[in-house]
């Protein structure tokens, strides 16, 4: 059993790589961004690649990261405007939607808690209409601190009241699902296969969902 419904009364929920396919976001950073950013600089893609994976790598687990107006600012390239060029790679996760309903209908509080930039929010949920599905939509930039620090739960906890050993998390990031699990939250589950391009992938300690039906059928 993934998780015990009777004993769960708050449900968070990362956007992408969890209910949005990482697909888009992978393919963005790695390829098409490079590819543009490579041309208004004289490299070809290969080389701007080269460029640009150390950069953003040093970035990583930090609020940089995750912030459209940082890499605008750093490469002088409207992020933003790159992204919605791509934007018809946006794409729900298997059966995302009718696990919303479910919590729904299980009268399950239902929070959206992501590290992605608040601009980024407003587009993909203006694409993929799951914002209904939410009490509310929490993102790290906000709070002043990404999900992979442990300070970012206590935080969250001050802002949403909930009881940790009554609260679902599911995210495909570990490094996030180990900073909630020392902050005390009990039910964790990752994603077997964030981005539908990629192989299905070793979630370490956590349990994964295939999909979103292997949460649903256990009810």
């Amino acid at each position: 059993m993934l998780c015990d419904w009777n004993k769960i009364d708050t449900v968070l929920l990362d956007m992408d790589g969890t209910l949005l396919d990482l697909f888009f976001d992978n393919y963005f950073w790695q390829d098409y961004l490079p590819l543009r950013w490579g041309e208004m600089n004289g490299l070809n893609h290969e080389n701007a690649k080269r460029e640009l994976m150390p950069r953003f790598k040093s970035k990583e687990g930090t609020l940089s990261w995750y912030c459209l107006d940082y890499w605008t600012d750093e490469l002088n390239i409207n992020i933003l405007k790159l992204k919605d060029d791509i934007k018809e790679l946006i794409k729900l996760r298997p059966q995302a939607v009718n696990f919303l309903k479910h919590i729904s209908q299980l009268d399950k509080k239902c929070i959206m808690v992501t590290n992605a930039h608040q601009d980024l929010i407003s587009m993909k949920l203006e694409i993929i209409d799951i914002g209904v599905y939410f009490d509310q939509i929490i993102c790290a930039h906000d709070l002043g601190m990404p999900k992979e620090h442990i300070e970012f739960w206590s935080i969250l906890n001050e802002k949403i009241p909930y009881k940790a050993e009554n609260t679902l998390l599911v995210d495909d990031n570990l490094e996030v699902l180990r900073a909630a699990k020392n902050h005390g939250i009990k039910n964790l589950l990752s994603i077997a296969q964030p981005d539908s391009q990629r192989p299905i992938r070793d979630t370490g300690e956590f349990a994964a969902i295939h999909n979103f039906a292997d949460v649903i059928s256990i009810t």
